[in-house]
């Protein structure tokens, strides 16, 4: 920098392009890096900062769908403690928790650790419940922790390593590569950046095989996808300097005052020698703006400073060599299709588009590794329960502090008696047995790691699906309203009830208008219809009212009037049929009825509400229904459910009681006083909640 440098290539490293950035800042010289991948560094952070190559970002977000492909939870990440480990495994965590997976446990390898610091890391990771590692390092480092892992049996049957595409760089750069090194890496999965096919690449790399191979013919130096984007960051920087003296920019540069006192102070560095190139922000416009098509596709940076269309190579070491699995990109996901052939369609990031062929995983099985393994720390599974003191029949704590009994703690035992092999658990009481527990708090804690399952009469609700995953639903449920009814006993006017004021008037309009219309059919030509205005007005009344039991006399002569006559006596049968049904029901079967007709009605009229304390149906009525809280009144026990029912909102009580209809019916199998009106209003399930999908 000290000869007037005008913009740098380079450097290798991320650490190290942390450090050149902030020069190149101060000096407005574009550096453009086309093996700097840590994410952190960005043209927003640092200006003049050009990444020539694809930014970590996009490969952790492969990494991250690839995980949630194989709907695998929980993965340790092994990475390099510095910038480029750390930030690289930070945006995993971020992307992993876009799919509700995690990173379980981070193990950072410091700078140039030993082989006996690799062991013991990877001891302590193996005892360990996750068996989906994420190996993020540089290539000397990572071959030697595959070799360790390799040697502690880490790479056989149900284990899984995703590394980062230093491998692929590996196989690209030394192919073939010995046996001892593919010996190590079988089965594992990594990515490499995707250059399509093109008659320049394909130039491009039979000349590089040709010239190393006359040079070093004993190991001939491979061409990686890195070699090809550095080849392109020279032809953009040279097409870019071409048209920044095209703008009419030129070569100048001055002194920076804030460098100049540095030097003063006498340091190894030569500060003062430094100077601010003068054209900088011209060349940097012009770099940003190049759209060409290189080795490695079409080149062209996004606003935010990415190249255009990020795509990865998904790829599996098997034998000696390695087979190319599927593709990822940010526009599609993950495809067996090349991306740039899904460009020309929509984007689609929908589950049932995202496709890789077959792996063959580590112990060369093509079965989906589990992911998990129980911990070899003898630890047991601490699963809460909640401790109820109401519908005891679907949980309780029977005798003890850890004794449950009830229909989910059977359904729960049932379900680990299908498991081929012993489940260490212990089972923790959740709540101080006097007041329902808060299922919510539970659920939180499961989050939180305090406990490893829960199980219960958990309602699967949309929240609660974001902190935690449940099982299949084992019994169905939904909110209901419950409210007293009473019994309606048939009387002298009881023959009316079948319909009601409304059909009744309907019904005899109808009857006089169908008098009238044959009437007018059939007067001119029918001797029946005719004669003095006082017979005719009586004879279309006692036809049209014949016709209910069908004993009318008069004839119909036209063909309209049959016409009108047949539907009319269709109708009429259908209404006697539905009447004699009605009022057979009413005069035999005990009628009940209630002021409330369901949830519509029941948040009409401002009375207050029940609902069991503890249970998420108060968020649900406060937030989904938008039913003020002051309505709202908690209630313990089916006790205080039927009190309250009985002395109503007129004496301290509640119009109706919300609850999931399980409880309900069990509250109803012992209190006739109170029935289910309308229907359910929200439709879920119950399940546990899961530990690695083991329940």
């Amino acid at each position: 920098m000290q000869n007037e440098t005008v913009a740098i290539i380079g450097p290798q490293l991320s650490v190290t392009a942390h450090l050149v950035s902030h020069i190149a800042n101060e000096l407005h010289v574009p550096l453009l890096s086309c093996a700097a991948t840590d994410p952190a560094l960005s043209s927003l952070q640092y200006r003049f900062f050009v990444r020539t190559t694809q930014s970590d970002l996009f490969q952790m977000a492969a990494i991250a769908d690839i995980i949630e492909y194989y709907e695998w939870r929980n993965v340790i990440a092994v990475f390099v403690d510095d910038d480029h480990g750390r930030n690289g495994i930070s945006v995993l965590g971020d992307k992993l928790e876009e799919s509700r997976a995690k990173i379980s446990y981070k193990a950072p390898m410091r700078p140039g650790a030993t082989r006996n610091e690799i062991t013991n890391l990877l001891v302590k990771v193996d005892l360990m419940d996750s068996r989906i590692f994420v190996l993020h390092t540089y290539p000397d480092w990572g071959l030697e922790v595959l070799d360790v892992a390799e040697n502690l049996g880490m790479l056989g049957s149900g284990y899984v390593w995703i590394v980062t595409d230093w491998l692929s760089t590996v196989l690209d750069t030394y192919s073939p590569v010995s046996s001892n090194v593919i010996a190590n890496v079988q089965g594992v999965v990594t990515l490499r950046m995707h250059t399509p096919d093109s008659k320049q690449k394909t130039n491009l790399v039979t000349g590089w095989s040709n010239l190393t191979s006359r040079k070093a013919s004993n190991s001939p130096f491979g061409l990686s996808t890195y070699g090809l984007y550095a080849y392109d960051t020279v032809w953009l920087l040279a097409h870019a300097i071409d048209k920044f003296f095209s703008q009419g920019g030129n070569i100048s540069f001055s002194k920076d005052s804030r460098l100049a006192q540095l030097g003063l102070g006498g340091g190894k560095l030569p500060f003062d020698a430094l100077s601010i190139f003068n054209g900088g922000e011209l060349l940097l416009k012009s770099i940003s703006e190049v759209n060409m098509t290189g080795v490695t596709g079409p080149i062209k940076f996004t606003s935010d400073g990415y190249l255009n269309h990020p795509a990865y190579q998904v790829i599996n070491v098997v034998g000696n060599g390695y087979r190319r699995i599927g593709y990822w990109s940010n526009y599609s996901g993950l495809s067996i299709v090349p991306p740039e052939i899904l460009y020309r369609k929509p984007p689609n990031r929908s589950s049932s588009t995202q496709q890789l062929h077959d792996v063959i995983w580590p112990g060369q099985t093509t079965q989906k590794p589990r992911g998990w393994v129980f911990p070899n720390n003898g630890r047991e599974l601490r699963i809460g329960v909640p401790n109820r003191v109401v519908y005891r029949e679907f949980v309780s704590l029977v005798q003890g502090p850890d004794t449950f009994g009830g229909y989910c703690i059977d359904v729960f035992t049932a379900a680990l008696n299908f498991l081929p092999y012993a489940l260490p658990y212990k089972l923790i009481p959740f709540g101080d047995g006097h007041n329902n527990p808060k299922v919510s708090d539970l659920i939180s804690q499961v989050s939180a790691g305090v406990y490893d399952a829960a199980v219960g009469d958990f309602a699967i609700t949309t929240n609660r699906t974001r902190m935690v995953d449940f099982t299949q639903p084992y019994i169905e449920s939904g909110l209901v309203v419950v409210a007293p009814v009473r019994k309606r006993n048939p009387n002298e006017w009881a023959f009316l009830r079948p319909f009601t004021p409304m059909m009744w008037c309907v019904t005899g309009i109808f009857f006089l208008v169908v008098g009238v219309v044959v009437w007018i059919l059939e007067h001119r030509i029918n001797d029946d219809f005719r004669g003095p205005p006082k017979r005719q007005i009586v004879t279309v009344l006692w036809f049209s009212f014949s016709t209910l039991f069908f004993s009318h006399r008069e004839r119909t002569l036209s063909t309209l009037g049959r016409v009108v006559l047949f539907i009319w006596l269709f109708i009429v049968l259908i209404l006697t049929s539905s009447y004699t049904a009605s009022l057979t029901s009413i005069l035999t079967v005990e009628q009940l009825s209630s002021p409330v007709k369901g949830i519509d009605s029941l948040i009409s009229t401002g009375d207050p509400i029940g609902y069991q304390r503890g249970s998420f149906a108060e968020n649900y009525l406060s937030e989904e229904l938008s039913i003020p809280k002051s309505r709202l009144v908690p209630l313990n026990s089916a006790d205080d459910y039927a009190k309250a029912l009985k002395d109503g909102p007129k004496k301290g009580g509640v119009a109706a009681v919300i609850d999931e209809h399980a409880y309900m019916e069990l509250f109803l199998s012992t209190q006739c006083e109170f029935s289910i009106v309308g229907s359910e209003f929200s439709k879920m399930g119950w399940g546990f909640v899961s530990f690695y999908s083991i329940i």
